[in-house]
């Protein structure tokens, strides 16, 4: 399992590194503005849709019924299972892509209420337009990337959404050398969106095409049950997206506080891609396999690891951000049109909105227990009473506290959802953590503390905080952030949590399985 969870990780850890060129283009280019909000927002709804389908959401119902059909019926049967699934989602999504751009108007008002009456209502429907094309290619790239992740296939899963982020880049560096007006620089990467959502296509139909034959449309039972377990995990696998829904939704009141939250998530995100996108690519299957065997202790060992590697990765990646968030923000994106202050008002948003990175990360670790039981309602009921939660808090604090308001009100609304979900679990089946765990994660969190404070004293004692952005400001950043990692793995080998030899003989034996 470690060695599929790091090719996942990886090819997700380069996808996040090409998204912050890309976003720190797209700051460069819009600004923080009236065109970057009305961009933004659209942009979201297309990530929400990328994140609902494509990053291992839809492993928490397509794995287990396709397992289930190959182990009971056989190869041939779990072709055809898949091929209607491929059909019948792609032909959902082409007439849900039609449905969404006539009534776009509508949708955005929803996503943006502050929007409305103002010009950038307009200039975030013709976006939005723009960018429809990818939910059509998402359904079937959603389909193939789950039977690949089935088929422990990780590598192409992994690295396929570089495309996505490379295409943009491409494009958004041509309009940097041009130098054009920002409304219509918009317009261009909007239209980019769905070429990009074709590449990724693409590169999978032609490596995994066969796993999905005959392609056919079907609404039968079995369907119409299939799609009823899909959806509901599919919902809650992105209620981290859902979340900062919430967030755009109060924070479109505030002229630039949509773009400044966009910008701040973005970094939590490489993290939570990382541990979050490999949890549900890796953990689902291997769950699942446990269950089937009815193995206690195969099920104890991989809630266990998953706990383990949840809490360790994104422990030290919440106390990082919250430390350095301000020099982070103005070396990536204080450039071009995005101003100082702009800078400014996302790092203090960053603050707030990575301190809810473990409870992210919880819930990732978390649900691939029901959903291997097949099990997708109360998920999705801890992903909506998390969105209420969000929206009620983001409203309320707004008003003391501005954007930063609306970020605590999103932490809270993560945090919810993992005690909701620890709650219930507990109740319904109980987690088996194994005794490894119960002695290691203390000490995991002992070690992060200690990176922590580690940090935030390098970061008193050198200049990385200053307020300048050049060349030698960003080799600092990266000084303080390698010694940061590496002090982190000196930690948890002096606390006993793992040494060097036991991580790669650890590698090689999931290699060798």
């Amino acid at each position: 399992m470690i060695r599929s969870f790091l090719t996942v990780s990886s090819g997700t850890l380069a996808s996040r590194l090409l998204g912050f060129a890309r976003d720190s283009i797209i700051a460069a280019l819009l600004g923080a503005g009236a065109v970057a909000d009305a961009f933004l927002v659209a942009f979201q709804m297309v990530n929400v849709v990328r994140r609902l389908l494509t990053e291992g959401a839809l492993n928490a119902a397509l794995i287990p019924a396709w397992l289930r059909v190959r182990e009971t019926e056989g190869a041939a049967a779990a072709a055809a299972f898949a091929g209607r699934v491929l059909g019948t989602i792609s032909a959902a999504l082409i007439v849900a892509s039609v449905l969404i751009g006539l009534l776009m108007p509508l949708v955005i008002a929803a996503l943006a209420p502050g929007f409305i009456g103002r010009e950038t209502l307009e200039i975030a429907v013709n976006n939005a337009r723009l960018m429809l094309p990818y939910l059509a290619f998402a359904g079937p790239v959603t389909v193939m990337m789950g039977l690949l992740n089935a088929q422990a296939r990780f590598a192409l899963t992994a690295f396929s959404p570089l495309l996505f982020n490379v295409a943009l880049i491409a494009v958004m560096a041509m309009l940097l050398v041009w130098r054009g007006d920002a409304a219509h620089a918009a317009l261009v990467v909007a239209a980019t969106v769905g070429v990009a959502g074709l590449l990724q296509l693409s590169i999978l139909v032609l490596r995994g095409g066969r796993a999905a034959t005959p392609l056919c449309i079907s609404f039968d039972k079995d369907m119409r049950g299939f799609l009823g377990k899909a959806i509901p995990g599919m919902i809650a696998s992105s209620a981290p997206q859902w979340l900062m829904v919430a967030g755009a939704v109060i924070a479109s009141a505030s002229p630039s506080a949509v773009s400044w939250l966009y910008f701040a998530n973005r970094l939590v995100e490489l993290p939570l891609g990382i541990v979050g996108v490999a949890m549900g690519a890796v953990l689902i299957p291997e769950m699942t396999r446990a269950l089937h065997s009815g193995d206690r202790s195969a099920i104890a060992r991989t809630e266990s690891r998953g706990l383990e590697l949840a809490v360790g990765l994104a422990l030290p990646a919440t106390l990082g951000l919250v430390v350095l968030s301000d020099p982070i923000v103005r070396i990536l994106f204080e450039h071009g049109a995005f101003a100082a202050h702009d800078a400014t008002a996302t790092a203090h948003a960053l603050s707030w909105l990575a301190l809810g990175l473990p409870a992210h990360v919880l819930v990732k670790a978390l649900s691939p227990a029901f959903f291997a039981r097949e099990d997708t309602s109360t998920p999705l009921l801890g992903a909506v009473a998390a969105i209420v939660v969000a929206i009620i808090a983001a409203f309320l604090l707004r008003h003391s506290f501005g954007t930063r308001g609306i970020a605590a009100g999103i932490t809270l609304g993560a945090w919810s959802n993992a005690l909701y979900l620890i709650r219930k679990g507990g109740a319904t089946f109980g987690f088996s953590i194994d005794t490894e765990a119960r002695d290691r994660l203390p000490r995991i969190c002992l070690a992060a503390l200690a990176m922590g404070a580690l940090l935030w004293l390098m970061q008193e004692l050198t200049p990385v905080a200053a307020g300048s952005r050049g060349l030698a400001q960003a080799v600092l950043l990266f000084v303080v952030i390698f010694a940061g990692i590496t002090s982190y793995g000196l930690f948890l080998k002096l606390f006993g949590v793992i040494g060097w030899r036991e991580a790669v003989a650890a590698i090689r034996q999931n290699r060798a399985a």
